[in-house]
Order: C-alpha cells, then structure tokens, then sequence
C-alpha cells in the first residue's frame, strides 16, 4: 500500500440538538433513512487523515461501525462534536484510544450558551473534556467559531486548554450552502482581530512548533477577515473532499453552492467517481473559486503541501521578531479612529 494522501471530512449527518447563531443547518435536518450508510463508507478511498462531522455526529447511534469502518482506511479520525453526549463519546473513546475529539465551544458559559443556543451546553461539554483528560484520552481538545460576541473570550479559553493540556482549535463565520447561512459577519473587525493578535502572542511563546504553526493559522484568519485572498492556494477537491450525507462527494464546505463531484452511492466505485469528467469540471470550478476561505480542513492539508510558506513566517516571527506578532504589520488593517495618534 502506497503512503496515504488524502484528507476526507465525512458529514454523516445534518440533524443537530444545537441551534447555533452562526449555522442553520438544524433548521434543514436531513432524514435518517436518507443518511449515508455502511455500504458507501465502504466505497470511501484510502486517507491520511478522516473528520467525522455534522450536525452533531453523536445523534447517529450507529457511529462506533462507521468509526470502525473508517480505520480500515484512515491513518487518523477525528470527530467535531458539541460534546453534549457525554456518555456515548466516553464509551467511543475507551473503544478507540487513539480516536481525537474536538468540541466545540463558543467562549465561557453564558457566551457559549447564547450563541450555541443549548442548554447547559457549556457544562456538558466541559464535563465531557474534562473526562477525557481524566482518562488520559491522547488526542482531545476544543475550537471555536470566533465571532463579536465572543472574541473576548478566545483568550481565556486557549489558556483553559492549555491548562488541561488540549489542543485548541479556532475559526470565524463563513457563509455557505452548508452552513445555510448568508448573514453571517463580523462588525467590529479591529476587535476580533485585536483578540486574535493576542492569541498569536500566546502560541508564539509557547515551546510547542505545532502551537507555532497554529499562530500561522490564525494570522490567517486575520488575512480572511478583512475579506483578503487566501495565503495558500486551496487544493480542495485535488488534494481533499468532503462527502454529505446524502452522499455527493463535494470539494468542502465553503462554497455558496453545492458543488457535486458525484454520487458515491451511484457510482461503482471511488476510483470511477474521482476521476469522472464531472469530478475534473468541478475541480476546474474549485480552482477558480472566489470565497477565499479559511477553514482548518482545506488550510491544513495546503499548510503541510506548500510548507515553505506557514514555515518562513514561523521563523521570521520566532526567532527573528523575537516570538512577536503585530496587527501594524498588516498593511490591510486600518487603525480606527481612536487608536490613531
């Protein structure tokens, strides 16, 4: 078997217990006769790299065999959950150590709680982290969408994390078919982004090159904020995929519309779909794709791919800028008025 490549996201699901302010898919829950099933999994290709996601992948009761399916063929899994069911996650991680959970959490309690719209979201989730680390569980931790409401909090909660010894992971609103959202926006950006140049502070001085790169990332989100191009060519649907729910092989999640690659359940096999004339015509449309989206799952295969890049930052903001990082670098920021001298 050759070195394994691909990065797969695998939707298994559009139900959700949450009604959060930045995606509406809970208003458009798909059906669960309707849900990708073990047959298609099977169909999946050989990956470096799975993320299981939804809605809330949790409300399958089936996901321990899809789990199980996808390690046949995946080098490493993880699951995006908002970590309200405690007790099913636990009993998937004692079944699979090396399985990573990320969950999701909006800021501290009220913040997390308002914009999540679950109640006692925030304690249920905290509780389910805090288990995993009891359990020494290798590979845990929890993002956030980074928005107004909760920038304040982004801080706090990477040294929550830290603390407990968890990877923190982050993003900002984006609209798209997937998240059926078309409203979603930042209103103070020279906030949002003073919050994040802080948290880049905090991963710069840090010892770990993994928190490094993440610094990277977020000076990223900076970049995509202030509705810039990309830092980083977006090899979606070359290099990546993501398959729905009702199993349209897609090439992510950002666009405005749904782009089909094609139907997995339909096709006889993967190899036929991913190299099918409509695979290549989307592929064409993906190259010359507008959104200049930030998302972990096209920016961290492109982040490893063109490494040169998130690598020369890294050094020039470590060692020669002596691990600091500036909003006034940025020649795309504009100060607002009461910061001008």
């Amino acid at each position: 078997m050759g070195k394994r490549t691909l990065y797969g996201t695998v939707i298994v699901t559009y139900r959700c217990n949450a009604k959060c302010n930045m995606c509406d898919c809970w208003k458009d829950p798909s059906r669960p006769e309707d849900e990708i099933q073990m047959d298609v999994i099977k169909k999946l290709p050989e990956m470096a790299f799975t993320n299981i996601t939804g809605g809330e992948p949790f409300i399958r009761k089936d996901l321990p065999e899809i789990v199980e399916e996808l390690y046949k063929k995946s080098d490493r899994i993880v699951i995006s959950t908002n970590g309200y069911f405690t007790d099913r996650i636990i009993e998937l991680c004692k079944k699979f150590p090396k399985l990573g959970i990320r969950i999701s959490i909006e800021g501290l309690e009220d913040t997390n709680n308002a914009i999540r719209g679950l109640p006692d979201g925030w304690n249920r989730g905290y509780q389910t982290l805090k288990t995993l680390v009891e359990m020494g569980h290798p590979d845990v931790g929890f993002g956030m969408t980074v928005q107004d409401m909760n920038c304040e909090d982004l801080v706090p909660l990477y040294k929550l994390s830290d603390e407990m010894g968890m990877e923190f992971a982050t993003a900002t609103l984006h609209n798209s078919f997937y998240f059926r959202k078309t409203d979603n926006k930042i209103d103070d950006k020279y906030h949002v982004a003073e919050n994040f140049e802080a948290l880049i502070n905090e991963l710069l001085r840090s010892s770990s090159p993994k928190k490094w790169f993440r610094a990277y990332f977020n000076h990223g989100l900076i970049n995509y904020i202030y509705g810039n191009p990309r830092l980083l060519p977006c090899d979606m649907s070359r290099d990546a995929f993501f398959i729905d729910p009702f199993c349209d092989v897609i090439p992510c999640n950002g666009m405005a519309q749904k782009a089909v690659m094609g139907n997995l359940k339909e096709a006889p096999d993967w190899d036929t779909l991913w190299n099918s004339e409509q695979a290549k015509a989307v592929r064409a449309q993906t190259r010359n794709c507008p959104r200049n989206c930030w998302m972990i799952g096209s920016v961290s295969p492109a982040m490893h791919k063109y490494i040169w890049v998130p690598g020369w930052w890294v050094f020039k903001h470590k060692f020669l800028k002596g691990g600091k990082y500036s909003l006034k670098e940025n020649s795309f920021i504009p100060l607002p008025e009461e910061k001008k001298e």
